[in-house]
């Protein structure tokens, strides 16, 4: 299989996924920019809406999109617990976390990322995030994952886009739940193997 990514973005978490399973995998660095991978490919010829991950199946089929992604990777390998079976209401919960971290913090923070966007305007979607943050961390008092059965592909997915705060300023320091559960993830090998691969830490 291969992965196309882009550094810290969100397709670490698929990346991450992929080493908690254990899987034989090929990394294809893309530069989001330009639009090309690493030997000068046409990234939009990989992927049409021309955005990372992209995961390519041993067969040549290509996955996109990361929440789909990562549960098509947990359902190949049900014994490694990163998500429950199809149908139940915990599978159910899994989807919520991976939708609500999607559509509301993931597409939050885009326009921060954004220099033509206005100060004015960053500074109230700063304000928004802050507040689903704050919500996140009531939701983590006294859980060490997501989920009651333990790490998932919904906790790869909200760490990876948590990350970005620091980035663009929005503090995070004051969830001292969302901290302590950041540094959990944090210190799990696969996920230090990610990073590490992705040129994130030393």
């Amino acid at each position: 299989m291969k992965l196309y990514y882009a550094p810290g973005v969100c397709s670490l978490s698929p990346h991450i996924v992929l080493r908690e399973l254990g899987l034989p995998f090929e990394l294809v660095k893309v530069n989001t920019k330009t639009h090309q991978t690493t030997d000068g490919g046409d990234f939009y010829a990989i992927n049409p809406k021309g955005s990372v991950p992209v995961l390519e199946l041993d067969g040549g089929e290509r996955l996109t999109e990361g929440p789909a992604i990562v549960q098509y990777l947990a359902d190949q390998h049900p014994d490694k617990g990163l998500a429950p079976a199809n149908g139940t209401l915990a599978r159910a919960r899994l989807q919520e976390w991976l939708n609500f971290t999607t559509s509301e913090l993931h597409k939050g923070f885009g326009p921060l990322f954004n220099p033509a966007f206005p100060d004015a305007a960053k500074a109230l979607i700063r304000e928004r995030l802050l507040k689903l943050f704050a919500w996140v961390d009531t939701q983590l008092a006294g859980r060490e994952y997501l989920l009651d059965s333990g790490f998932s592909v919904a906790d790869a997915y909200l760490f990876t886009v948590s990350n970005w705060g620091q980035l663009v300023g929005v503090d995070l320091a004051p969830f001292t739940h969302l901290a302590a559960y950041r540094a959990r993830v944090a210190a799990r090998p696969a996920v230090q193997e990610a990073m590490k691969a992705e040129g994130l830490k030393g």
